[in-house]
């Protein structure tokens, strides 16, 4: 692959897209929409730091997935604000749940998958 920066990029604004309308959809259970959160994660860092090794390719995206699922328990008055705007709680959520830990272990387990079978690295 000449570009994977671009394949990522636009990977990543696929499943972004997916998880938007995941939380549209009544249908969707909410759960998808915790995965596909960290399917984009995964593929933001792949963007970002394309030359990872394995382990890292796993371990940063989780992390940070952690992270900010971590912060919401946070009732900092500005991280509230950010919270209640359409971005912040897109990007940032609104209420911790143990559930979601498991979710993003899968979404980034999906997302390693499927960086291993299209991209043979």
């Amino acid at each position: 692959m000449k570009n994977p920066k671009t394949y990522y990029f636009l990977v990543m604004l696929l499943v972004v897209v997916l998880g938007i309308l995941s939380r549209q959809i009544s249908a969707v259970p909410l759960f998808v929409g915790d995965i596909l959160y960290a399917v984009m994660v995964y593929f933001g860092c792949r963007v970002l730091f394309v030359h990872f090794v394995h382990s890292k390719k796993i371990i940063v995206p989780l992390v940070i997935c952690y992270l900010i699922e971590l912060q919401q328990l946070s009732d900092a008055s500005w991280l509230v604000s950010i919270r209640n705007t359409t971005l912040g709680h897109y990007a940032l959520g609104q209420g911790f749940l143990w559930s979601d830990l498991v979710c993003y272990a899968v979404g980034v387990g999906i997302g390693f998958l499927l960086d291993y079978k299209t991209v043979r690295f």
